[in-house]
């Protein structure tokens, strides 16, 4: 299904009980951000908040809206993510599996037919997201309830955008979430970090000594925001995928002024023009490793206009230690994005990024292993998949193994590797964000073989069965278990 409007989205939370309003006055600097942490520990990820008096805005903020699997799912439309991963695995399918008989081939019209109405379309009418238009002077990042999320950041921050720009020579739209530092009541920092498609198109304008106009958009239906987050390859539109997702095309506006079209559906857009040639420092900001990224030179956003419907919600999220709200957008991206990891690497069962590795840092890889090195195989072959590349550390382990309880991984790991034999280092790019690292954005990365080792890969011990109940005992104990009364 497809949502009207973010408030649409909150009027489901709201009627399922999964959202709380809160109508105690509460600051955006840090008061708002330690209630959403709290939140965020609660078992199963805590309620959605909306926070209808926040001190010194006029408009209500919202949080932690995706911040459970129910609710994630709910946000693109399913009762589960797994009903989209199996609909992309469908897809995906489709150039290989292609019916041979005219029957067959008929049958498969309607999945074709349906990829070619779900592209964006133009809005007719007066946009609900230009119900209110602020230009120039009159626009001000002042009236937002932008959260100064933790106490050493560099400033208040917007931290649910989707940022639109093009490329500069064949006017692709790019839409990305780039965390965006208030720094004026007209000027932003824009963190565009040098692998994301904003910066090279950002750098195609530079290149000519050309501004680049922007479009930062805040709330509309969350299948766009979570699209704006997608790993997606460079070909595909994200405003497509959102389509996709929501069974229904994204309805665009243009903007007000400059050249960008944007949501219809959107809480607010903020348009303007990041001018070439000019930085300024940005940060720190306390980020989703659960450590600061420290401050350092980034270009500047200079807001042109600002536009919103009358009854806008502003949303939200933090990021940190983790558990957080993005445990679930990650989550998402996982099981949506199997499909596309075993099209290209089919010999993947499953794979987990688990929340504390904060996605990028950890891999733990489900295979069946069917020839010597194959794990080794596996590993380089994820570190050539696109935002995998920064991925610090990838465990591989055998087909029995289920990798989305990390504390089986870790004793079939620490049970199975000889340290020196199976582990591997190489070197490569690594996420800007990375602290860690000698060098910005490039250091060592590490592959873990758990799999059971074989003769033809040197190993002459006997290897050792998993300890393992009969099935028949299992089955009578479960039969006599209430009767035992140990629960």
């Amino acid at each position: 299904m497809a949502y009207d409007s973010l408030s649409d989205f909150i009027k489901r939370l709201d009627k399922a009980g999964e959202l709380r309003r809160i109508k105690t006055p509460v600051s955006a600097h840090l008061e708002i951000a330690e209630i959403a942490d709290r939140t965020m520990k609660l078992p199963g990820g805590g309620p959605a908040l909306l926070f209808e008096n926040v001190i010194g805005s006029k408009f209500p903020l919202a949080i932690n809206l995706m911040g459970s699997r129910k609710r994630m799912s709910w946000a693109l439309g399913v009762n589960d993510l797994e009903e989209v991963a199996d609909e992309i695995a469908s897809l995906v399918k489709l150039p290989t599996d292609m019916p041979s008989s005219l029957l067959g081939k008929i049958q498969m019209l309607p999945k074709l037919a349906s990829l070619g109405s779900i592209g964006p379309k133009t809005f007719s009418g007066h946009a609900p997201c230009q119900e209110v238009v602020k230009i120039g002077d009159e626009a001000n990042l002042d009236d937002l309830p932008i959260l100064t999320c933790w106490p050493d950041d560099g400033g208040p921050y917007i931290t649910l955008p989707l940022v639109f720009t093009k490329d500069e020579a064949s006017g692709k739209r790019n839409v990305g979430m780039y965390r965006i530092m208030k720094q004026g009541p007209r000027q932003t920092g824009m963190h565009w970090q040098r692998h994301k498609v904003g910066s090279r198109h950002y750098a195609g304008f530079e290149a000519k000594g050309r501004d680049i106009p922007v479009a930062v958009v805040l709330g509309c239906d969350p299948a766009l925001t979570y699209a704006a987050t997608a790993p997606l390859p460079d070909e595909i539109d994200e405003m497509v995928f959102a389509g996709f997702l929501r069974k229904k095309p994204v309805e665009m506006v243009a903007c007000k002024t400059i050249p960008m079209e944007v949501p219809a559906d959107a809480d607010f857009v903020i348009e303007g023009i990041v001018p070439a040639g000019v930085r300024q420092i940005e940060g720190p900001f306390g980020d989703h490793t659960g450590y600061y990224s420290l401050a350092d030179d980034y270009p500047i956003f200079k807001v042109t206009a600002i536009t919103h419907r009358r009854d806008a919600v502003y949303p939200a999220t933090i990021v940190g230690p983790p558990p957080m709200e993005d445990k679930y957008i990650g989550l998402a991206t996982e099981r949506l994005f199997l499909p596309l990891v075993r099209l290209i690497v089919p010999e993947v069962i499953d794979y987990h990024l688990p929340a504390e590795g904060g996605f990028h840092n950890m891999a733990l890889v489900r295979i069946k292993k069917r020839y010597p090195g194959h794990a080794n195989k596996v590993m380089h072959a994820l570190w050539g998949l696109g935002q995998m590349m920064f991925t610090k550390c990838i465990i591989v382990v055998d087909e029995d193994v289920d990798v989305q309880n990390p504390g089986e991984v870790v004793w079939r790991t620490l049970a199975n590797i000889d340290p020196e034999r199976d582990i591997t280092f190489v070197k490569g790019p690594l996420d800007v964000l990375d602290h860690s690292s000698p060098f910005p954005a490039f250091g060592t990365k590490m592959g873990v073989d758990a799999t059971k080792k074989w003769p033809d890969e040197g190993f002459t011990r006997e290897w050792p069965e998993v300890l393992k109940m009969p099935g028949d005992v299992k089955a009578k104990v479960a039969a006599m278990w209430k009767s035992l009364g140990i629960e």
